[in-house]
């Protein structure tokens, strides 16, 4: 199937960067969130994420409108149902997930191939609250989504040949390196990577280091461009934390019990860059750490 037309539901700060990064590969893009607001801030985010590849010689302002052409907005969720392919990249929560699917059904293109940016979620288990398991995978980009160059395909355990193939195409089209994953908890990325920052959040929970004292060990004794706590407020804590639940939960194993540490701060609401405050406090000219 020839991808021409992409729905892109959830304009937070993975939709938004993957509207831009389709938009920008030639693909005609229709970006769907509940608030007006949230799609008038994800257009101002694109471009300002557009002029700066400009500014960088990267793309040129010609490509920049022409990106920006090829993105409309919508709060209606039933218009992206003529899409030819659709990625669902709403909150981290089953249930939010599952209840899109079921809202878009009765609006699809019976060729319409649906994907979910889930970092974590199983896609056998997404798929089938659809009518097309075979035509449904997991399609997991990186943040932020312009700069980094890999998309994790997930197939789920009826996904066909032919749809897997379909999304390799487009995965090249973007310009970026696709990884094939199989349907485990948290795929190939975050099943390396959450362990890692969960085990830093225990090294400061157990007084072993503070936050500055782990970050620079991780980026100068491992060559980390970002430390893992600095790496966590970017991701967002809830994310983190929702992550091992589901990998604790999935592979019932005590080595993803997530740190105490990290579930008080997610409950008092500091989940990093985007509340202002978690391992570090943004608040201020620079972040200060918060432990």
């Amino acid at each position: 199937m020839d991808i021409k037309t992409v729905g892109v539901v959830g304009a937070g700060q993975m939709g938004n960067g993957i509207a831009h990064v389709f938009a920008l590969a030639g693909f005609e893009v229709l970006l769907n969130d509940i608030s007006q607001e949230a799609l008038d801030k994800a257009m101002a985010r694109i471009e300002k994420n557009l002029e700066r590849q400009v500014s960088r010689e990267k793309i040129s302002e010609a490509e920049k409108a022409a990106a920006l052409s090829r993105i409309r907005t919508t709060t209606t969720l039933s218009e992206l149902g003529t899409s030819d392919l659709i990625v669902e990249s709403a909150t981290e929560r089953e249930t939010v997930k599952q209840a899109i699917f079921e809202d878009l059904l009765p609006h699809l293109k019976p060729e319409t191939i649906l994907t979910t940016n889930t970092s974590s979620i199983s896609i056998t288990r997404l798929a089938t609250r659809t009518d097309r398991p075979e035509k449904f995978m997991g399609f997991h980009f990186m943040n932020p989504v312009p700069v980094m160059q890999l998309v994790e395909l997930i197939r789920g355990i009826a996904t066909d040949e032919a749809t897997y193939k379909t999304l390799l195409k487009v995965v090249e089209k973007l310009g970026k390196t696709a990884a094939s994953a199989e349907d485990f908890p948290a795929f190939i990325v975050n099943r390396i990577l959450m362990p890692m920052i969960n085990e830093a959040v225990y090294t400061l929970y157990e007084g072993v280091g503070n936050v500055r004292s782990i970050d620079e060990s991780l980026k100068l004794g491992a060559n980390h461009p970002m430390g893992p706590l600095e790496l966590a407020d970017f991701i967002g804590l809830d994310t983190c934390l929702a992550i091992m639940n589901v990998l604790h939960e999935g592979l019932a194993d005590t080595k993803y019990r997530p740190c105490p540490l990290l579930t008080k701060y997610v409950e008092a609401g500091w989940l990093g860059r985007k509340t202002q405050r978690g391992f570090y406090d943004y608040r201020g000219e620079t972040p200060v750490p918060t432990r």
